[in-house]
């Protein structure tokens, strides 16, 4: 499973012309899921997202968590993101999870995120949905399960 993650004042998803999902300041975490990925790469990745130490602290050192700031956490499922882009030049989709499975382990990030942290928001899993985001820093990084 993979997360890339922006740290954002703020971002919101919208699925026709609706928001669907909203958050102020926290992480905006494009999930990607892969055929080998199970409820363990969920749990794996969550404690990552709520973990991980990307917000500055007193000293303006990326010292402290989602959790630690009380952020909000918005996922977005991205197929995409798990795509193999190492030949060619069109993207294979081979190397993502079939979507039942990409549904499943996504409702459960989801679900398993929501007991844990305040704030969560979300896409609309298999939607076209626009994103828009004011990316903090800019701060990005992929974290894998």
């Amino acid at each position: 499973m993979k997360a890339l993650i922006q740290r954002v004042s703020s971002a919101r998803v919208e699925v026709a012309g609706e928001v669907v999902g909203a958050i102020d300041q926290g992480l905006l975490a494009l999930v990607g899921v892969e055929p080998q990925d199970n409820p363990a790469s969920v749990e794996k990745i969550l404690h990552k997202l709520l973990n991980y130490r990307v917000f500055s602290d007193a000293a303006g050192k990326m010292n402290l968590s989602l959790s630690d700031v009380g952020g909000g956490l918005l996922l977005v499922s991205q197929f995409t993101l798990a795509a193999d882009t190492r030949s060619g030049l069109r993207p294979s989709f081979s190397s993502a999870a079939p979507p039942a499975l990409g549904a499943e382990l996504f409702d459960l990030l989801v679900t398993q995120a929501r007991a844990k942290h305040p704030q969560i928001a979300t896409g609309q899993f298999g939607a076209d949905m626009q994103v828009h985001l004011i990316n903090d820093g800019p701060v990005t990084f992929l974290l894998e399960s």
